[in-house]
């Protein structure tokens, strides 16, 4: 039964880094895309921010999903180590995600004006 529970939590990792994958494939079409509007004349700086916004959320939610997984490989071998790593490990994501949603909302108010 536990076995299932590893495979589950493998998932979930899998599914973050797909996520932050995919987030990453999107923001570098974009930044082509927009570098390449320099020899038309059609380069937009805010485009930028704009991408760096969108490539922000993907990694947040990847990093979610992280903490997830960790939780539950966690829950299945509770020894005071595994709690201790998992407290550090979700500490360094939480205080990565705070960071970056704080520049995330600076950049959008930015963009917005």
């Amino acid at each position: 039964m536990q076995e299932i529970f590893y495979y589950i939590a493998g998932g979930v990792e899998t599914i973050s880094f797909a996520i932050m994958i995919y987030g990453a494939l999107i923001a570098i079409l974009l930044f082509i895309k927009n570098e390449f509007g320099r020899f038309s004349g059609n380069y937009k700086l805010d485009a930028l921010n704009k991408i760096r916004i969108d490539f922000g959320y993907y990694i947040l939610l990847g990093l979610e999903f992280l903490i997830a997984a960790d939780i539950i490989e966690t829950i299945l071998k509770p020894t005071s180590q595994e709690l201790i790593e998992l407290g550090g490990i979700v500490a360094i994501r939480i205080v990565l995600s705070y960071f970056l949603t704080k520049e995330i909302n600076e950049m959008k108010s930015h963009v917005n004006q």
